[in-house]
């Protein structure tokens, strides 16, 4: 099969152009493989190369399968409804189903944001019981289940346990039995524990103007993102989807049935896949990340295509599949639009946005470009023909003296609060303690020589102290770049609330993970 010339020089510029320690790459085009190829080193101190067996951790590519084998063991994925309730006993009112789980439609807070309000050190443990007891604390939502999407790592561990809950057989089982062997992955099983891997593969964080060393990982995951699996693997994968693709009952076509929302609304992510397009074809995929991984794989059916790329490095997975496949697709495709800094000068704007209670930051950059601050990493915006930004997620539409937010993923669309471009915070009073009964955890506000500080306690620990920035008046932002998993909660919002006569009650904090979370003043 001949390829593109632009195939070829994208497939070839591959490590140089995302440059680490190793990596691999392969393309299925019309069931046939098409590139098979890994280089540099599984372990770098070892010199331990990296091959097309060499184990990997795909992180949450898990999710799909784990979806598989829930609705290879159970079609009407509702028998596990009540054991995904049981593992949330105080939860009130209406929980969600598995189905909500498989959709990211659950209205849960992800587990591993709430661990860092609990106290986890950075690079702490986390292990089965600590992740049972911050999902037994589960006592509200942050949505109604169905109306909206909201990536959560723990409604797949949730799934993976309620599989075992009903079947009365391990997760592991299970994800062998009717998803690996049946799709010809020798090699691929759940691996739980993120600190080592089986053939002595690292994980590196790092880059070449700094070095790479070894990441630190201590956590163990399951049905969210525990498996392992080599690129050969990941072949068998592909190859099993475009083998049966024709048949309706098979699992791949179950997993990307179209999905909605409670409104009838289209959703965007099912079954622990999301769906988007490339070259203006229909695509599904998924990324994995943990500190020293990041990969991607995607499916394009009408051109019977899919792209894996698996990298044991930071760089992005994601933006290199879609950059091979698109290279097939579209071999000649158009230059990027041309950008106008001065048509954004005016976006340097402050938000809050209301049903989620979060900052929405717009920052105009050099490039003519406008970075939008707000979900789990920053998209880039550009300028539209009625006045307003448009990016690949997000749209930001003023209407007279409003400003609203559109996300159609999210099933949200919303109107803004204006923030002042004053980011002069009120600090007097603000530095204190403060209490989440739900959570059992405290944050601490200092002011450490007129600069604000806070962290957080809990049984998992003690948290590093961060510095606050202020955004205007009550709103304030604590970043947090570095977390038990890889994607970081971020920057949290922190909204403090005072009574009539200004003393502080209480401190409303959320991220994109995981929102309004509300700590009340102990002290």
């Amino acid at each position: 099969m001949a390829h593109s010339h632009a195939f070829d020089r994208a497939l070839a510029a591959l490590p140089l152009a995302y440059p680490g320690p190793g990596g691999a790459v392969a393309v299925v085009r019309n069931g046939r493989v098409i590139a098979r190829h890994a280089w540099g080193f599984a372990d770098i101190a070892r010199r331990l190369p990296f091959t097309e067996r060499t184990l990997f951790r795909v992180c949450s590519i898990t999710k799909q399968f784990t979806c598989a084998a829930a609705l290879a063991v159970s079609p009407d994925l509702s028998v596990l409804d009540a054991p995904v309730a049981a593992a949330m006993p105080l939860l009130e009112g209406r929980g969600p189903g598995a189905l909500h789980l498989a959709h990211n439609q659950s209205g849960l807070r992800d587990y591993w944001a709430t661990a860092m309000l609990s106290g986890a050190p950075v690079e702490g443990a986390f292990d089965a019981a600590a992740a049972r007891r911050l999902i037994g604390r589960t006592a509200s939502l942050q949505f109604q289940p169905g109306t909206r999407y909201a990536y959560c790592n723990q409604n797949f561990r949730l799934l993976g346990d309620a599989l075992e809950a009903q079947t009365g057989h391990a997760y592991a089982d299970l994800l062998h039995d009717h998803v690996f062997e049946r799709a010809g992955m020798a090699d691929a099983k759940l691996w739980a524990d993120t600190a080592s891997m089986p053939d002595g593969t690292e994980g590196y964080e790092g880059s070449v103007e700094f070095g790479f060393f070894p990441a630190t990982n201590r956590v163990f995951w399951t049905g969210d993102a525990g498996v392992i699996a080599s690129l050969d693997d990941m072949i068998a994968w592909e190859r099993s989807i475009d083998t049966h693709w024709n048949d309706e009952s098979s699992l791949y076509r179950r997993l990307v049935a179209p999905v909605r929302f409670a409104d009838g609304n289209a959703a965007r992510y099912g079954f622990g896949l999301a769906r988007f397009e490339i070259a203006g074809q229909a695509a599904t995929g998924h990324g994995g990340a943990l500190r020293g991984w990041r990969s991607f794989r995607c499916h394009v059916p009408q051109s019977r295509l899919s792209v894996v790329v698996l990298f044991n490095h930071g760089q992005d997975a994601r933006a290199a599949a879609i950059g091979l496949a698109q290279s097939i697709l579209t071999p000649d495709a158009a230059p990027p639009p041309t950008t106008h800094p001065a048509l954004v000068a005016g976006w340097r704007r402050n938000f809050i946005e209301p049903e989620s209670g979060l900052i929405v930051r717009l920052v105009p950059t050099a490039e003519g470009r406008v970075m939008l601050h707000y979900g789990q990493s920053a998209e880039s915006l550009l300028p539209d023909q009625k006045g307003g930004l448009l990016g690949a997620n997000s749209a930001i539409d003023p209407r007279g003296g409003d400003v609203f937010l559109n996300r159609p993923a999210d099933n949200c669309a919303s109107r803004l609060r204006c923030l002042s471009d004053d980011a002069a915070g009120r600090i007097d009073g603000l530095a204190g303690r403060y209490r989440s009964d739900e959570y059992d955890a405290d944050f601490t506000c200092t002011d450490a020589g007129g600069t604000l500080y806070g962290a957080f306690s809990g049984d998992l620990g003690q948290g590093e102290m961060q510095i606050l920035l202020p955004v205007f008046n009550a709103v304030w932002r604590l970043p947090m770049p570095r977390a038990l998993d890889c994607a970081p909660p971020g920057d949290w919002t922190l909204e403090f609330r005072r009574d009539g006569e200004g003393r502080v009650l209480a401190v409303d904090i959320g991220c994109w993970l995981a929102r309004r979370v509300v700590f009340r003043r102990v002290m």
